[in-house]
């Protein structure tokens, strides 16, 4: 297994994946280099399975736009969000 730090501080591993990521230094597209950008910064999304999403434009597209929609302008109660939370982080140990 080979890892290296991409110029947008992501952590590339090799031979891992089954779906590969997205050299992130390849991303010529200025929305969805922002996308990760953003991600990388946040931490949510998870910037890996962005740079797994930008193999298609139009689905990392789709998926930001909506998840924008839901949890960043308030269309989910605060509260869902939580226990949103809480399910994701016990399915994941």
């Amino acid at each position: 297994m080979r890892t290296r730090r991409s110029s947008l501080g992501v952590i590339c591993v090799k031979h891992m994946a089954r779906i590969s990521y997205v050299d992130p230094d390849s991303i010529s597209d200025p929305e969805v280099r922002a996308f990760i950008e953003e991600a990388v910064r946040v931490g949510t999304p998870r910037p890996e399975i962005q740079l797994i999403r930008a193999h298609v434009p139009a689905v990392i597209r789709s998926f930001v736009y909506t998840w924008k929609s839901l949890f960043k302008r308030g269309i989910v109660d605060h509260e869902l969000k939580e226990l949103l939370r809480l399910r994701v982080a016990r399915s994941l140990d």
